[in-house]
C-alpha cells in the first residue's frame, strides 16, 4: 500500500465534511445523518444534489462553487480519489460541499425519501457485460433505486465519454418509461449552445480525464430524465 494513499486517508479522517461509515452497520439500520443530512451537516434546509461515482470529486466542487444555494455531496467507495475535491473544498471554504465514502449499491441506506433533488452520475463505468444493469449505475434498475430517496419527479444527469455507457442508458430509460429530457451525442458542438447559459456553465466543468478524452477527440454525451 502507498505511503500516499495512507496520508489520504488519514487526512480526510481529520476532515469534518467528509463521511466514512462503517457498511455492515448502516445496512443493518444505523442511520449516520439519513433524513437530516441538510440541517445537521450543512445547517440549512438547503437542496441537496448527489454526484455519485465522484472520483476526485471535481465535479461535486464544480457545482458547489457555481450553485451556493444548494448542498452537494460527493459519493464513492474510493476515499483517496475523493480526497482532493474534499481538501479543495476545505482550502476554498466551500461550506456546501461533503464526501461520502460508501459503495453506490448501498447509497438508499443513506438518504430518506424526498432527501435528494437531483443526481449526477459523471462518467460512470459503462459496465459492458452487465447485461441486467444490476452494476450500471445509469441503468433503469439504479433508477428506481434512487427514486426511493428523491424528491417526486428529481432529475438525474448522466455525462459521460462512453457511447455504450449512452445507449445502454437511453435504450434502458425508454423501454422502463423514463423519460428523455435532454439529450445530445455531444455536449460541446451541440448542448451548451441550446441550453440556457446557466446550465451551459455547469456543463463547462471539465474533469481532469475528460479534459484528456476531449484532447482525444472523444466525443461527451449527455442525457437527463427524472425519476
Amino acid at each position: 500500500m502507498g505511503k500516499d494513499k495512507l496520508r489520504k486517508w488519514k487526512e480526510n479522517a481529520a476532515f469534518t465534511h467528509v463521511f466514512e461509515p462503517d457498511l455492515k452497520s448502516i445496512v443493518d439500520g444505523a442511520g449516520l445523518h439519513k433524513g437530516r443530512w441538510a440541517q445537521e451537516v450543512f445547517g440549512n434546509d438547503h437542496p441537496i444534489i448527489l454526484e455519485l461515482g465522484c472520483g476526485k470529486g471535481e465535479y461535486t466542487v464544480g457545482l458547489a462553487r457555481r450553485h451556493p444555494e444548494r448542498n452537494f455531496i460527493g459519493v464513492d467507495i474510493k476515499g483517496h480519489r475523493f480526497w482532493r475535491g474534499a481538501k479543495t473544498s476545505q482550502e476554498e471554504g466551500l461550506n456546501n460541499v461533503a464526501f461520502l465514502r460508501t459503495k453506490i449499491e448501498f447509497v438508499q441506506n443513506f438518504f430518506a425519501e424526498g432527501e435528494v433533488s437531483e443526481i449526477w452520475l459523471t462518467f460512470s463505468d459503462p459496465q459492458p457485460k452487465d447485461e441486467k444493469g444490476t452494476k450500471r449505475i445509469t441503468s433503469e434498475v439504479f433508477l428506481r433505486r434512487y427514486r426511493q430517496f428523491m424528491v417526486p419527479e428529481g432529475l438525474i444527469h448522466v455525462k459521460s465519454d462512453s457511447p455504450l455507457l449512452y445507449a445502454l442508458s437511453k435504450e434502458g430509460w425508454l423501454q422502463s418509461g423514463f423519460p428523455i429530457l435532454e439529450d445530445s451525442q455531444d455536449v460541446y458542438a451541440d448542448l451548451v449552445h441550446r441550453v440556457p447559459p446557466e446550465f451551459a456553465d455547469v456543463l463547462n466543468i471539465r474533469t481532469y480525464y475528460e479534459q484528456r478524452w476531449l484532447e482525444e477527440g472523444k466525443n461527451i454525451h449527455y442525457l437527463r430524465t427524472r425519476v
